[in-house]
Protein backbone atom coordinates (compact mmCIF):
# COMPACT_ATOMS: atom_id res chain seq x y z
CA UNK A 1 0.00 0.00 0.00
CA UNK A 2 1.40 2.96 -1.10
CA UNK A 3 2.17 5.04 2.32
CA UNK A 4 0.65 8.50 2.93
CA UNK A 5 2.50 11.24 5.45
CA UNK A 6 0.41 13.79 7.64
CA UNK A 7 2.13 16.71 5.36
CA UNK A 8 0.95 15.12 2.47
CA UNK A 9 -2.63 14.25 3.69
CA UNK A 10 -2.86 17.65 4.56
CA UNK A 11 -1.98 19.25 1.60
CA UNK A 12 -4.54 17.10 -0.25
CA UNK A 13 -7.40 17.89 1.60
CA UNK A 14 -6.63 22.24 2.42
CA UNK A 15 -7.76 25.03 -0.22
CA UNK A 16 -6.91 23.83 -3.88
CA UNK A 17 -4.28 26.60 -3.94
CA UNK A 18 -2.63 25.04 -1.20
CA UNK A 19 -3.49 21.11 -2.25
CA UNK A 20 -0.91 21.89 -5.01
CA UNK A 21 1.94 22.73 -2.96
CA UNK A 22 4.34 20.01 -2.28
CA UNK A 23 5.09 19.96 1.71
CA UNK A 24 8.74 20.40 2.68
CA UNK A 25 8.26 18.34 5.90
CA UNK A 26 7.09 14.69 6.59
CA UNK A 27 6.01 13.58 9.90
CA UNK A 28 7.32 9.68 10.58
CA UNK A 29 3.94 8.89 11.82
CA UNK A 30 1.86 6.57 9.00
CA UNK A 31 -1.44 7.40 8.68
CA UNK A 32 -4.36 5.46 6.73
CA UNK A 33 -6.57 6.70 4.41
CA UNK A 34 -10.25 5.95 3.72
CA UNK A 35 -12.51 7.44 1.28
CA UNK A 36 -16.44 6.50 2.16
CA UNK A 37 -19.43 6.52 0.68
CA UNK A 38 -22.53 6.41 3.16
CA UNK A 39 -26.21 4.86 1.88
CA UNK A 40 -29.61 4.42 3.72
CA UNK A 41 -31.73 1.45 3.49
CA UNK A 42 -33.36 3.01 0.26
CA UNK A 43 -29.54 3.50 -1.13
CA UNK A 44 -29.59 7.45 -1.40
CA UNK A 45 -26.63 8.97 -0.34
CA UNK A 46 -25.85 10.19 3.69
CA UNK A 47 -23.63 13.19 3.25
CA UNK A 48 -24.45 14.72 6.39
CA UNK A 49 -23.01 13.34 8.91
CA UNK A 50 -20.10 14.11 11.28
CA UNK A 51 -17.35 12.55 12.79
CA UNK A 52 -19.15 11.16 15.53
CA UNK A 53 -20.85 8.90 13.60
CA UNK A 54 -18.74 6.51 12.26
CA UNK A 55 -16.44 3.88 14.01
CA UNK A 56 -13.29 2.41 12.84
CA UNK A 57 -11.61 -0.84 13.44
CA UNK A 58 -8.57 -2.37 12.22
CA UNK A 59 -8.38 -6.09 12.56
CA UNK A 60 -11.21 -5.96 15.18
CA UNK A 61 -9.59 -3.02 17.17
CA UNK A 62 -11.38 0.26 17.85
CA UNK A 63 -8.89 3.18 16.19
CA UNK A 64 -8.93 6.99 16.63
CA UNK A 65 -10.28 8.83 13.90
CA UNK A 66 -7.50 11.74 13.51
CA UNK A 67 -8.66 13.46 10.18
CA UNK A 68 -12.27 13.96 9.21
CA UNK A 69 -13.36 15.56 5.76
CA UNK A 70 -16.68 15.55 3.60
CA UNK A 71 -14.98 18.78 1.39
CA UNK A 72 -15.23 17.92 -2.23
CA UNK A 73 -11.74 17.08 -2.50
CA UNK A 74 -9.66 17.26 -5.85
CA UNK A 75 -8.93 13.96 -7.15
CA UNK A 76 -6.62 12.40 -10.27
CA UNK A 77 -8.48 10.78 -12.18
CA UNK A 78 -7.41 7.67 -15.40
CA UNK A 79 -10.33 7.20 -17.93
CA UNK A 80 -9.60 3.48 -19.05
CA UNK A 81 -11.85 3.10 -22.19
CA UNK A 82 -12.60 -0.19 -23.97
CA UNK A 83 -11.02 0.22 -27.95
CA UNK A 84 -11.03 -3.16 -28.87
CA UNK A 85 -13.07 -4.57 -31.84
CA UNK A 86 -16.33 -6.02 -30.03
CA UNK A 87 -17.07 -2.04 -29.10
CA UNK A 88 -17.30 -0.46 -32.26
CA UNK A 89 -20.96 -0.02 -32.35
CA UNK A 90 -21.01 0.93 -28.42
CA UNK A 91 -18.16 3.32 -28.50
CA UNK A 92 -19.87 6.55 -29.34
CA UNK A 93 -22.34 6.22 -26.40
CA UNK A 94 -19.61 5.26 -24.01
CA UNK A 95 -17.39 8.61 -25.24
CA UNK A 96 -20.69 10.89 -24.92
CA UNK A 97 -20.82 9.06 -21.51
CA UNK A 98 -17.16 9.81 -20.55
CA UNK A 99 -17.06 13.67 -20.94
CA UNK A 100 -20.21 13.82 -19.12
CA UNK A 101 -18.42 12.23 -16.41
CA UNK A 102 -15.61 15.03 -17.42
CA UNK A 103 -17.92 18.01 -16.82
CA UNK A 104 -19.45 16.59 -13.65
CA UNK A 105 -16.63 16.26 -11.73
CA UNK A 106 -14.82 18.52 -9.84
CA UNK A 107 -13.21 21.56 -11.98
CA UNK A 108 -10.43 21.23 -10.01
CA UNK A 109 -9.66 17.15 -11.12
CA UNK A 110 -7.43 16.20 -13.30
CA UNK A 111 -7.61 13.48 -16.01
CA UNK A 112 -6.18 10.93 -18.28
CA UNK A 113 -7.02 8.88 -20.93
CA UNK A 114 -5.94 5.37 -21.36
CA UNK A 115 -7.70 3.55 -24.65
CA UNK A 116 -6.60 0.20 -24.48
CA UNK A 117 -7.36 -3.35 -26.94
CA UNK A 118 -4.73 -6.18 -26.85
CA UNK A 119 -2.57 -3.01 -25.91
CA UNK A 120 -2.91 0.14 -23.90
CA UNK A 121 -2.05 3.59 -25.30
CA UNK A 122 -2.07 7.29 -22.57
CA UNK A 123 -4.18 9.31 -25.94
CA UNK A 124 -4.50 12.11 -23.54
CA UNK A 125 -1.43 13.03 -20.42
CA UNK A 126 -2.18 14.29 -17.02
CA UNK A 127 -4.38 17.70 -17.75
CA UNK A 128 -7.01 19.96 -16.70
CA UNK A 129 -7.90 20.60 -20.04
CA UNK A 130 -11.31 19.98 -21.00
CA UNK A 131 -10.98 19.98 -25.01
CA UNK A 132 -7.72 17.80 -24.63
CA UNK A 133 -10.06 15.33 -22.63
CA UNK A 134 -12.79 15.21 -25.58
CA UNK A 135 -9.63 14.42 -27.95
CA UNK A 136 -8.58 11.73 -26.67
CA UNK A 137 -11.82 10.24 -25.65
CA UNK A 138 -12.66 10.16 -29.05
CA UNK A 139 -11.81 7.13 -31.20
CA UNK A 140 -12.77 5.39 -34.17
CA UNK A 141 -10.44 2.73 -34.83
CA UNK A 142 -11.66 0.11 -32.51
CA UNK A 143 -9.62 -3.27 -32.99
CA UNK A 144 -8.15 -6.10 -31.47
CA UNK A 145 -8.80 -7.94 -28.20
CA UNK A 146 -9.27 -7.15 -24.28
CA UNK A 147 -6.50 -6.67 -22.21
CA UNK A 148 -8.05 -5.32 -19.29
CA UNK A 149 -5.23 -6.29 -15.95
CA UNK A 150 -2.96 -4.50 -18.51
CA UNK A 151 -4.18 -1.49 -18.98
CA UNK A 152 -5.53 -1.25 -15.15
CA UNK A 153 -2.12 -1.93 -13.89
CA UNK A 154 -0.68 0.57 -16.36
CA UNK A 155 -2.97 3.29 -15.41
CA UNK A 156 -1.91 2.60 -11.72
CA UNK A 157 1.58 3.37 -12.22
CA UNK A 158 1.06 6.47 -14.36
CA UNK A 159 -0.78 7.43 -11.48
CA UNK A 160 2.02 6.87 -9.21
CA UNK A 161 4.08 8.70 -11.18
CA UNK A 162 1.93 11.68 -12.78
CA UNK A 163 -0.44 12.62 -10.08
CA UNK A 164 -0.70 15.82 -8.66
CA UNK A 165 -3.46 14.83 -5.91
CA UNK A 166 -2.98 12.48 -3.40
CA UNK A 167 -6.88 10.62 -3.89
CA UNK A 168 -6.55 8.55 -7.28
CA UNK A 169 -9.59 6.80 -9.13
CA UNK A 170 -10.04 5.09 -12.16
CA UNK A 171 -12.97 4.41 -14.35
CA UNK A 172 -12.90 1.75 -16.42
CA UNK A 173 -15.54 0.56 -18.96
CA UNK A 174 -15.71 -2.61 -21.12
CA UNK A 175 -17.81 -4.79 -22.43
CA UNK A 176 -15.98 -8.06 -22.24
CA UNK A 177 -13.73 -10.43 -20.30
CA UNK A 178 -9.56 -10.17 -20.67
CA UNK A 179 -8.19 -12.17 -23.20
CA UNK A 180 -4.81 -10.32 -23.52
CA UNK A 181 -3.70 -9.30 -20.94
CA UNK A 182 0.07 -10.73 -19.57
CA UNK A 183 -0.78 -9.34 -16.34
CA UNK A 184 -2.83 -12.21 -14.59
CA UNK A 185 -5.92 -12.17 -12.00
CA UNK A 186 -3.33 -13.03 -9.23
CA UNK A 187 -0.90 -10.04 -9.53
CA UNK A 188 -4.08 -7.56 -10.08
CA UNK A 189 -5.16 -8.64 -6.64
CA UNK A 190 -2.11 -8.53 -5.28
CA UNK A 191 -2.04 -4.65 -6.50
CA UNK A 192 -5.48 -3.67 -5.48
CA UNK A 193 -4.55 -4.99 -1.72
CA UNK A 194 -1.04 -2.05 -1.91
CA UNK A 195 -2.94 0.36 -3.69
CA UNK A 196 -5.07 2.89 -2.03
CA UNK A 197 -6.09 3.65 -5.80
CA UNK A 198 -10.35 3.40 -6.11
CA UNK A 199 -11.50 1.86 -9.08
CA UNK A 200 -14.56 1.96 -11.31
CA UNK A 201 -15.99 -0.08 -13.56
CA UNK A 202 -18.68 0.01 -16.03
CA UNK A 203 -19.36 -3.87 -17.49
CA UNK A 204 -21.47 -3.28 -21.02
CA UNK A 205 -22.13 -6.90 -21.02
CA UNK A 206 -25.85 -7.73 -22.06
CA UNK A 207 -27.53 -10.41 -20.81
CA UNK A 208 -26.42 -11.16 -17.20
CA UNK A 209 -27.15 -15.11 -17.90
CA UNK A 210 -24.53 -15.83 -20.60
CA UNK A 211 -21.50 -17.37 -19.14
CA UNK A 212 -19.40 -14.60 -20.97
CA UNK A 213 -21.11 -12.24 -18.59
CA UNK A 214 -21.07 -14.20 -15.91
CA UNK A 215 -17.29 -14.17 -16.38
CA UNK A 216 -16.91 -10.63 -16.79
CA UNK A 217 -18.83 -9.47 -13.85
CA UNK A 218 -16.71 -11.86 -12.01
CA UNK A 219 -13.66 -10.26 -13.56
CA UNK A 220 -14.57 -6.86 -12.33
CA UNK A 221 -15.70 -7.67 -9.32
CA UNK A 222 -12.13 -9.05 -8.71
CA UNK A 223 -10.85 -5.46 -9.93
CA UNK A 224 -13.23 -3.15 -7.49
CA UNK A 225 -13.73 -4.94 -4.29
CA UNK A 226 -10.58 -4.42 -2.48
CA UNK A 227 -10.29 -0.72 -3.67
CA UNK A 228 -13.37 0.73 -1.98
CA UNK A 229 -14.76 1.06 -6.00
CA UNK A 230 -17.49 -0.35 -7.34
CA UNK A 231 -19.14 -2.12 -10.67
CA UNK A 232 -21.55 -1.52 -12.77
CA UNK A 233 -23.59 -4.05 -15.05
CA UNK A 234 -26.21 -1.66 -17.24
CA UNK A 235 -29.04 -4.25 -19.06
CA UNK A 236 -28.94 -1.84 -21.97
CA UNK A 237 -25.65 1.11 -23.18
CA UNK A 238 -28.28 3.34 -23.18
CA UNK A 239 -28.04 3.50 -18.85
CA UNK A 240 -24.32 4.37 -18.76
CA UNK A 241 -24.23 7.89 -19.00
CA UNK A 242 -26.70 7.87 -15.64
CA UNK A 243 -24.66 5.31 -14.05
CA UNK A 244 -21.20 7.51 -14.27
CA UNK A 245 -23.18 10.55 -13.54
CA UNK A 246 -23.73 8.37 -9.86
CA UNK A 247 -19.99 7.42 -10.05
CA UNK A 248 -18.76 11.64 -10.73
CA UNK A 249 -21.56 12.59 -7.95
CA UNK A 250 -20.11 9.66 -5.51
CA UNK A 251 -16.85 10.63 -5.44
CA UNK A 252 -17.69 14.18 -5.48
CA UNK A 253 -19.31 13.58 -1.85
CA UNK A 254 -17.30 11.01 -0.23
CA UNK A 255 -16.10 11.20 3.59
CA UNK A 256 -12.42 11.64 3.49
CA UNK A 257 -11.02 9.56 7.06
CA UNK A 258 -8.27 9.15 8.22
CA UNK A 259 -6.40 6.98 11.10
CA UNK A 260 -2.97 6.27 12.74
CA UNK A 261 -3.01 2.60 13.45
CA UNK A 262 -1.87 1.36 16.85
CA UNK A 263 0.16 -1.08 15.03
CA UNK A 264 2.58 1.06 13.02
CA UNK A 265 4.41 -2.06 12.21
CA UNK A 266 5.43 -2.28 8.07
CA UNK A 267 5.54 -6.26 8.09
CA UNK A 268 3.54 -7.33 5.46
CA UNK A 269 0.87 -8.16 6.83
CA UNK A 270 -2.83 -7.98 5.62
CA UNK A 271 -4.95 -5.46 8.01
CA UNK A 272 -8.94 -5.47 7.73
CA UNK A 273 -10.93 -2.21 7.64
CA UNK A 274 -14.49 -2.07 9.19
CA UNK A 275 -16.05 1.24 9.16
CA UNK A 276 -19.58 1.74 10.46
CA UNK A 277 -21.91 4.60 10.27
CA UNK A 278 -24.69 5.34 12.71
CA UNK A 279 -27.87 7.73 12.33
CA UNK A 280 -31.57 7.80 12.43
CA UNK A 281 -31.72 4.95 10.31
CA UNK A 282 -29.48 2.18 9.03
CA UNK A 283 -26.59 3.15 6.92
CA UNK A 284 -24.28 1.17 5.17
CA UNK A 285 -20.35 2.44 4.30
CA UNK A 286 -18.79 1.46 1.16
CA UNK A 287 -14.45 1.78 1.21
CA UNK A 288 -11.56 -0.43 1.11
CA UNK A 289 -11.46 -3.06 3.45
CA UNK A 290 -8.07 -3.72 3.91
CA UNK A 291 -4.69 -2.62 3.48
CA UNK A 292 -0.88 -4.26 3.00
CA UNK A 293 1.14 -3.25 5.76
CA UNK A 294 4.01 -3.56 3.21
CA UNK A 295 7.01 -0.83 3.10
CA UNK A 296 6.64 2.01 0.76
CA UNK A 297 7.86 0.87 -2.87
CA UNK A 298 7.31 -2.65 -1.94
CA UNK A 299 6.97 -4.70 -4.79
CA UNK A 300 3.85 -7.13 -5.35
CA UNK A 301 4.54 -10.48 -4.91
Amino acid sequence: MTRVWAAAFCAAVATAGIAAQQPSFRLETRLVVLHATVRNSRGIEVTDLDQNAFALYENGRRQSITMFRKDDIPVSIGLLLDNSRSMRSLRSRVETAALDFVRASNPLDEMFVLNFADRSRIDVEMTRDVSALEHGIARVDAIGGTALRDAVTRAEAYLQDHALHDRHVLLLVTDGRDNASTVTVRQIEQLSRQSETAVYAVGLFGSADSSEAKAGRHELKTLTERTGGAAYYPADVDQIEGIVADIARQIRNQYTIAYTPTNQALDGTYRTIRLEAHGREALTVRTRPGYDAAPKNATAR
